[in-house]
């Protein structure tokens, strides 16, 4: 069988790729998918090809492209993450991406990579819980100070309050985790642009946006083609997809940046294993008929929940309408509304634990993503570490539940939303 072109690569669909790129299968047997390169080292030639692999490594010598840089040890580089890493590239649209063993790894990798003592961060709150204490507490005692900001319509013009010769990025989850609140990356972009130092500082200095996308991408949103420096998921969620692994991702298309995050990666250790990043490649399969899927439950789900009566409000993308301020921001950040809903049950915590109690079908568990529906309390678990200031930022109270809706079937979840909500 013939090699595509880059050519023919550059006009098919991701979808597509994922099955075959990156991948030849007579470098290993003729095998149709990708072996487990269960190595922990790597063989050279001669001596001299070690040394050549090596200096291009430490950064010697004329730039190389990853792949031209040759196999030396898994902790460093490994076919297995090799093709992930292409693939996962090829889904957001960015130049490349490095593949971590978790989302927190990725995020904090990423941060260590391209931020220094004495460097400011604005933060549009929420984020994941995690991320919100990694960059409260442990970056803090590294001398980088965060301000937090409420995730929404008026992030720029809050964020622009901030801005000073030391801010280093905006962070922002777009979708915000967990109340689905839509922030103008492009006019976080274009902020960052009007405040960029002026030459010899360069790229070095400028002010980076940092999206998180786990919530919505890589099928629903692609922030780097609205404005996105650097793109971060945990893989964990929808890219792995079954629960049984945990990962991250982080993209980026300026070669210094991506140059920071290996280097960071070799010396802090967090790449993955073999094991999971076949895992996560077999999962980008079917990435995209599961997250369709979802998203068809989701909306039905959605639907139902903000016509009950026990139910306050539903933050759901699939919702929202052009007199909602949101609309805009959806229509040019979104593909879709995905399958995240977030809503406030009338009562508070009482009611919010009788709701989850009394669930049949969703199972009660943190993450989200998977092919199974989950059900959680944002307040007391995945945000309980949060200070009461970033919980009433990102509107985090006692009556709010999160749901993740997975690839059952529709009727079905509506059946055990509506026999739980009776029993509230």
């Amino acid at each position: 069988m013939s090699k595509l072109t880059e050519s023919e690569s550059a006009r098919l669909h991701p979808e597509t790729l994922a099955l075959s790129y990156g991948f030849d299968p007579f470098l290993s047997e003729g095998a149709i998918k990708p072996p487990v390169f269960l190595t922990s080292t790597f063989a050279f030639h001669k001596a001299a090809e070690g040394k050549k692999f090596f200096a291009w490594a430490h950064g010697e010598g004329k730039p190389r492209a990853k792949h031209a840089m040759g196999l030396i040890y898994s902790r460093i580089n490994n076919p297995n993450l090799e093709i992930l890493e292409d693939r996962l590239a090829l889904w957001e649209g960015m130049k490349d991406a490095y593949s971590f063993a978790s989302g927190m790894a990725a995020i904090a990798t990423t941060l260590l990579a391209t931020h220094r003592p004495g460097d400011e961060m604005i933060v549009c709150a929420p984020v994941y819980g995690g991320t919100d204490g990694l960059i409260h507490h442990f970056l803090r005692e590294f001398g980088i100070t965060a301000h937090f900001i409420r995730a929404g319509i008026d992030a720029p013009a809050q964020a622009e309050r901030f801005i000073t010769p030391k801010t280093r990025s905006i962070f922002v989850e777009s979708p915000a985790n967990p109340n689905n609140r839509l922030t103008d990356i492009g006019a976080l972009k274009a902020l960052a642009l009007r405040h960029e130092p002026a030459p010899p500082a360069g790229s070095a200095g400028r002010i980076l946006i940092m999206v998180d996308n786990t919530m919505a991408g890589p099928v629903f949103a692609h922030p780097a083609r609205v404005g996105a420096d650097i793109v971060l998921y945990s893989a964990t969620k929808f890219i792995g997809g079954h629960s049984d692994v945990v990962g991250g991702v982080a993209l980026a298309n300026d070669p210094a940046i991506l140059t920071a995050i290996a280097h960071h990666r070799a010396m802090l250790g967090g790449m993955p294993n073999p094991y999971t990043a076949w895992l996560l490649t077999r999962s980008l399969e079917t990435l995209k008929i599961r997250a369709e899927q979802q998203q068809a439950n989701a909306i039905r789900a959605a639907a139902f929940l903000a016509a009950h009566p026990k139910v306050r409000k539903v933050c759901y993308l699939g919702l929202l309408t052009p007199a909602d301020p949101e609309f805009a921001i959806y229509q040019k950040q979104q593909s879709g509304p995905g399958s995240l809903i977030s809503f406030y049950i009338k009562g508070g915590e009482k009611e919010a634990f009788a709701f989850l109690d009394h669930l049949k079908l969703f199972r009660l568990a943190v993450s989200l993503g998977s092919t199974e529906s989950l059900a959680q309390h944002p307040a007391s678990m995945t945000h309980s570490g949060l200070t009461p200031g970033d919980k009433l930022l990102g509107e985090i109270t006692d009556d709010l539940i999160r749901l993740s809706i997975g690839i059952e079937h529709a009727d079905d979840l509506i059946w055990d939303l509506d026999q739980a909500l009776a029993e509230v």
